[in-house]
């Protein structure tokens, strides 16, 4: 590798990213080499998924990175970040618009681009970072549709540099207990899965009043949200997907509720509306001052409104969802995701050879607030169930921070030192594809009502770094005898 950085990089090196950074820290160095040595990054979409990465790179893990550019269509959020990070004493990072993306890779010389745009344009900074030499760190997803999948597939290929997908749900600290616990056997081989996902009326609906709301931009919710769904079960099988069949259809958030409700209507955006004091569903963009900043402050610049109207006809993503997925392992998924329940969270539960393992969590979690936690898990569950055994009850992993703990964790492994990790946590462009591709699969059957096959959407993808699962061809005691 090149002073800057730019040399050829194995796997491991390009998926930790800003791990283990030892020159830097090394004793006798001085505060000069210190800050030369530090990982660049680039951060390209400064909205409200940015900050995680920003905060942490500014913050706890400054010492070996830095952020020399960010990039944003919005001029206004793009100065915005800049005045951030200033603030924390980091130097000034250098802004750039879109169309100076390959220009602010040859003036800052960044070893990594961020990329925190929205979903459907993912794929055109990846694929621009990885021609133009570096490697990428991604929001989830990865991308929206097979077709630009396939563009960051070949371009990984051509490039020779790497993706990390940043699947924080898989660091949570009860959800790697139940990776453990299959892993472990304790359940023998899964056979089937039944998941449900459920989106409150505060959480489900800010979907619909973002940008989010148009599948174009999104891929919908089978991509934007259900991508760390899939993710999760494919990293818990350690298998991939190769059939999906689905149903889909949105039936809550329509102008005809909107009149059931009381309302006349549809309107343009809340802080219009005028019916706001009816309708309970009314979004404050003022009242969170880190929206405020984000969005209201600089929607001058390209029109985006953040608090659009949930009942708008032009609406075209689903919020009632159910998909099936067979998987090369034998295992078969039964899926379900609305976005207008009563209460947040999931249940899932794994039917094994050996018994039946039952996770269940209950979140806390509203609007995207820029001030605000999300997913703090405050009901965890974790239950065992032999074959013709007495049921147990087991003791859930915890963690502190967003996402039930799995942001900290993330970030430690991207940013800082983390030990090796016996779960294969760390995710790159082959599972960022699996993940999403089902839920682009769903996306067609809901068009075609015909089953989907992964292997016919995208050539060249091949099955990511596994962590071992029990041998499906090993022998398996006899449960006990059922009494009569």
């Amino acid at each position: 590798m090149d002073e800057k950085g730019f040399g050829p990089m194995d796997r491991r090196t390009v998926l930790k990213a800003a791990g283990a950074a030892g020159l830097v820290l090394a004793a006798g160095v001085n505060g000069a080499f210190a800050a030369e040595a530090r990982k660049r990054y680039a951060v390209v979409g400064v909205g409200s998924r940015a900050r995680m990465f920003t905060g942490a790179i500014t913050g706890t893990y400054r010492e070996r990175n830095e952020i020399v550019a960010v990039c944003d269509r919005n001029p206004g959020r793009a100065a915005l970040a800049v005045k951030k990070i200033t603030a924390t004493g980091a130097s000034a990072p250098k802004a750039y618009a879109p169309d100076d993306f390959e220009r602010m890779i040859r003036d800052t010389k960044p070893q990594f681009v961020i990329v925190t745009t929205t979903d459907a344009s993912h794929d055109d900074y990846i694929v621009r970072a990885l021609d133009a030499g570096c490697d990428v760190i991604t929001e989830k997803p990865m991308t929206t549709t097979a077709e630009k999948a396939q563009r960051i597939l070949d371009a990984v290929k051509r490039s020779g540099r790497h993706i990390r997908v940043t699947f924080n749900y898989r660091y949570s600290p009860p959800r790697t207990q139940v990776k453990d616990l299959l892993m472990s056997g304790e359940i023998g081989d899964v056979l089937s899965v039944d998941f449900t996902w459920l989106l409150n009326t505060r959480h489900g609906a800010d979907y619909f009043r973002r940008w989010h709301s148009d599948k174009a931009n999104s891929g919908g919710l089978m991509v934007h949200k259900s991508t760390h769904h899939f993710d999760l079960v494919n990293w818990w099988l350690g298998a991939q997907p190769e059939l999906v069949h689905a149903f889909g259809s949105r039936q809550f958030y329509t102008p005809v509720m909107a009149k059931r409700l009381g309302l006349e209507g549809a309107h343009k955006r809340c802080l219009t509306c005028t019916e706001k004091a009816k309708c309970s569903f009314y979004f404050d963009l003022a009242a969170d001052n880190g929206l405020k900043e984000l969005y209201l402050e600089n929607e001058k610049h390209d029109g985006y409104f953040r608090d659009q109207c949930v009942w708008r006809p032009e609406i075209n993503i689903e919020d009632t969802m159910n998909v099936m997925v067979k998987y090369d392992n034998g295992t078969q998924l039964n899926y379900a995701l609305s976005a207008y329940d009563a209460w947040e969270g999931y249940h899932i539960a794994f039917n094994g050879t050996k018994g039946r393992l039952e996770h269940r969590i209950v979140e806390s979690a509203g609007v995207a607030g820029a001030n605000e936690i999300q997913s703090k898990s405050n009901n965890v569950q974790i239950r065992v169930i032999p074959l013709r055994g007495n049921a147990r009850d087991i003791e859930p992993w915890t963690g502190t921070g967003g996402h039930g703990g799995g942001d900290d964790a993330m970030l430690k492994e991207i940013f800082g030192d983390a030990p090796a990790d016996k779960y294969k946590r760390v995710s790159d462009e082959r599972a960022g594809a699996y993940s999403i591709l089902v839920g682009v699969a769903a996306n067609r059957c809901f068009e075609t009502g015909a089953s989907v096959r992964i292997a016919d959407m995208v050539t060249g993808l091949t099955p990511p770094d596994r962590a071992p699962m029990p041998d499906r061809a090993a022998p398996l005691p006899m449960p006990p005898r059922a009494k009569a």
